[in-house]
């Protein structure tokens, strides 16, 4: 890749070359540089195959520095500032490469929403530098660390963090823009980096840096399973921000790439720990959760004809009879307090529709540490499902309250239905009936079916 670059230089002589690249650095250095990057990238593909896959799919690119202090990434490439790359160590540059490949593999280019931009690129970088240092990487100077964010997503950690919050990432997230086209940080801000983008500035004001060269030609090699934009953005100048079209059609590519990825890694026996927990996570099948259940008490209310002998005062045609057995339902409710009572109130409502519709007898059990006072709560075909009045709870998670309680009555339930987010002590053997967990959060089960409750 340096000789290319390189070559690139010497085909272009009014175009990038290393003075505006890298004023400092000389074609030898640069040479340096891509060998460092190359090994730092191998590196991660013998010894973290899971990041070293991912990082395969980034073409690297030198940028400026007045657009790219550090690395940066669009989802489509990684660009990097010479001078910073050669100011890492080795481990330090590992560190870099995995950090922009997990902002894509997490598609943090996609998920923003509403959300202002500064503190969602925040929340990113909290998100991910946790989850390569439990990797065994090691972070330059500046990265984002907070022990309270550990496992924690960008969504989950983005409210935690205040409004007036001036601190700034590492790299520059090049995939999306302010309302006003700004908002791109950085945060190396020592004393050396601003002479060198006051020395940049200097040199752009001369050699006319940033103005695209007519007829370049776009980038020959955007990444396996990807088509190069229709016009690439030149090392001197910040990639566009991503249009919707390109972050749905991204997003999938990543997801796809980051589940073979993963795949491979688990298969070799070398993915684990808080970035196992995240992408089985990420990777677990967001289910329609009503139209599943639905489903299910569907197929349990068993509907069916019989042909039993029928009376001979039924006349002379013999027709099938249509029969149905209700339903012995029962749902557990976790009450501990991390579920918010919104949350309870909206799957109580879909219980109520679904029930009428397959003929189910409910037994409701809130439960935190112990089933809440007044427990069960039955509630007939014809009548209407809701929750109780009074309902107390906000204290610990105990799963084992609820399948002794249904033991000890001697029961059998059609199906258990448990509304919680998984955390707390679960029973040691899985009962004979059927248990779905409707989870909410990242709490994995030991048994029964797990369904992901967005």
């Amino acid at each position: 890749m340096a000789a290319d670059f390189i070559g690139d230089i010497q085909r272009h002589p009014q175009g990038e070359c290393p003075s505006e690249v890298a004023p400092s650095l000389d074609a030898q250095d640069l040479r340096a540089i891509e060998t460092k990057l190359s090994s730092a990238r191998t590196r991660l593909i013998l010894d973290k195959p899971f990041l070293g896959a991912l990082v395969l799919r980034l073409p690297m690119q030198p940028a400026s520095h007045d657009w790219c202090p550090t690395t940066a990434t669009d989802a489509r490439a990684f660009y990097y500032n010479p001078e910073y790359i050669d100011a890492l160590t080795l481990d330090e540059t590992q560190f870099m490469l995995a950090h922009e490949a997990l902002h894509c593999a997490l598609s943090h280019f996609a998920r923003r929403q509403h959300r202002i931009k500064h503190r969602w690129d925040l929340a990113c970088d909290y998100a991910i530098n946790p989850l390569l240092v439990d990797d065994g990487l090691k972070p330059p100077p500046n990265a984002l660390l907070m022990p309270m964010y550990k496992g924690m997503t960008a969504e989950e950690i983005y409210p935690l963090i205040d409004d007036n919050d001036q601190s700034e990432t590492l790299d520059t997230h090049a995939y999306d823009r302010d309302a006003d086209g700004q908002g791109q940080h950085s945060g190396m801000d020592e004393q050396d980096l601003q002479d060198q983008q006051r020395q940049t500035q200097a040199d752009t004001g001369s050699k006319g840096q940033g103005t695209p060269q007519q007829g370049q030609q776009p980038d020959q090699n955007p990444g396996r399973g990807q088509q190069a934009p229709e016009t690439a953005p030149s090392a001197s100048t910040a990639p566009p921000p991503l249009t919707p079209d390109e972050q749905e059609t991204l997003q999938v590519q990543w997801q796809q790439r980051m589940a073979g990825a993963a795949q491979q890694a688990l298969q070799a026996g070398r993915l684990g720990g808080e970035l196992k927990r995240m992408i089985d996570h990420l990777l677990q099948p967001q289910l329609p959760w009503r139209m599943l259940l639905a489903r299910y008490m569907n197929a349990l209310s068993r509907h069916d004809y019989s042909w039993s002998r029928p009376s001979r005062r039924e006349g002379d045609h013999i027709l099938p009879s249509l029969r149905s057995q209700r339903i012995d339902l029962v749902v557990a409710v976790d009450t501990s307090g991390s579920i918010k009572d919104a949350e309870v109130q909206e799957f109580i409502d879909e219980i109520d529709a679904l029930k009428a519709q397959v003929q189910a007898q409910v037994t409701l059990l809130p439960c935190d540490s112990a089933l809440a006072p007044g427990a069960p709560f039955r509630f007939e075909p014809w009548e209407r499902f809701q929750r109780p009045r009074d309902l107390i709870g906000g204290g610990g998670t105990n799963f084992r309250p609820v399948f002794q309680w249904v033991d000890q009555q001697g029961l059998s339930p059609d199906l258990l239905v448990y509304f919680t987010d998984a955390q707390g002590a679960f029973p040691e053997q899985e009962p004979a009936y059927p248990v779905i967990w409707l989870v909410k959060g990242r709490g994995e089960v030991p048994w029964g079916q797990r369904v992901q409750l967005n």
